[in-house]
């Protein structure tokens, strides 16, 4: 019987220390999802509706027509995209510069028409109300 509770004891904390990535797997999947429908608006010059689906974050950070004349003069000269495939995706809990909470950096190889190959980031974010919304892009 001893050798049993030794046992249940040890998967128990197995399953302990997993949680943290379990957790972390759920939230990459979650915010590589939101990314991807995200740029999907991105991609075909649905700038103000981006915006609209951002999290709280990034609306607060950028008003809407400026997100738009900024966005603008950065991906229609890029062309339409070929291909982008992922990099990596990184769940965190803290980001220079922005408040604590739930993250995940995301990093994808792109492919445009007029640039064969670019490094886009995405960082979606937990909103308060439990979704997974994109709280930051950045392409180089």
């Amino acid at each position: 019987m001893h050798n049993v509770y030794k046992s249940v004891l040890l998967c128990l904390f197995i399953v302990f220390l997993s949680c943290p990535y379990v957790i972390a797997g759920a939230a990459q999947t979650a915010a590589i999802r939101a990314a991807k429908n995200w740029l999907v608006l991105v991609d075909t010059g649905n700038y103000g509706t981006s915006w609209d689906n951002a999290s709280e974050l990034f609306k607060k950070s950028i008003a809407r027509d400026m997100w738009q004349q900024s966005i603008e003069t950065v991906r229609p000269p890029m062309g339409n995209l070929k291909s982008r495939n992922l990099i990596s995706a990184t769940y965190t809990r803290a980001l220079p510069g922005a408040p604590d909470g739930e993250y995940v950096v995301i990093r994808f190889q792109s492919s445009f028409a007029n640039k064969k190959s670019a490094i886009e980031t995405v960082t979606p974010m937990k909103d308060p109300d439990g979704s997974w919304r994109v709280s930051g892009y950045f392409i180089k």
